[in-house]
């Protein structure tokens, strides 16, 4: 990076899985940057303001601001093609990036609804788990209006029983499909790691919760979470996730974070 460019800044939740890939991008690329978080509900009006939508990770980089995982990794590949995580063969980087496309529509969503279906109604560890890294006072506050925010998170992410049983299964389902498809040299596509491992392994962290993880889970997780943990951990696709946090995911590269 020229000693005169401007700071990268990611604007993040901690432990988003959507946001973990992107980190798991910088961090992987080397690429010095600054870490913003934003408090679910609370991030809507900022976002809205500064990108005209409410989605994170949003990174500004140079002078552009770039919201969602996929097009953040490929801004980051644009500009700091080494280490690759698009593979150099045409057929290996397109079946990548089909990849990437399919877990974020057909796994991220359903791990998050999943999770968030056990987590929401403990309100305290929810709060933990979604305001760690913040200040007494935000955390207390937080808390104070979580009754309202757990009920646009809800109805943002379409959690419900019936929607929460079906996001379980439909995860089952990818977890079974990805299992099929990592090959002899522990990648899903071609022999090195790749944007397809590095969305596989991120969007699954918060069920299998690697010790790489960037950021600490709080106490107190139910039981009704616990279990969700359990059965990802003892799918085969878990303990690759497992593996591929301990081999692929470095250390931050966030020179500011809070």
């Amino acid at each position: 990076m020229p000693p005169d460019a401007p700071l990268p800044v990611l604007w993040h939740f901690r432990l988003s899985h959507y946001n973990e890939k992107a980190r798991w991008a910088l961090d992987w690329k080397g690429v010095p940057h600054a870490r913003r978080m934003l408090l679910p509900g609370w991030h809507i009006a900022p976002l809205l303001l500064r990108t005209g939508q409410k989605q994170v990770p949003v990174l500004v980089l140079d002078d552009r601001t770039i919201p969602d995982s996929t097009a953040i990794i490929a801004a980051l590949e644009s500009r700091w093609p080494d280490p690759p995580l698009y593979p150099a063969d045409p057929d290996a980087r397109r079946r990548a990036l089909e990849l990437e496309d399919w877990l974020d529509v057909e796994l991220g969503p359903h791990v998050r609804r999943a999770a968030f279906h056990r987590a929401l109604p403990h309100a305290d560890f929810a709060c933990a788990l979604l305001t760690g890294g913040t200040s007494r006072t935000r955390r207390a506050l937080y808390r104070a209006t979580f009754p309202l925010t757990r009920v646009l998170m809800r109805f943002d992410m379409g959690i419900d029983d019936a929607r929460a049983a079906d996001s379980r299964t439909r995860t089952r389902a990818a977890m079974d499909r990805l299992a099929g498809l990592v090959g002899p040299s522990g990648h899903l596509v071609g022999d090195a790691f790749s944007v397809a491992d590095l969305t596989a392994a991120a969007l699954l962290a918060p069920l299998v919760g690697p010790a790489e993880f960037p950021y600490p889970w709080p106490d107190g997780e139910p039981e009704a979470l616990q279990a969700l943990r359990r059965e990802a951990r003892a799918h085969a696709i878990g303990a690759w996730v497992l593996e591929t946090y301990a081999r692929h995911r470095p250390a931050s590269c966030a020179v500011a974070d809070g």
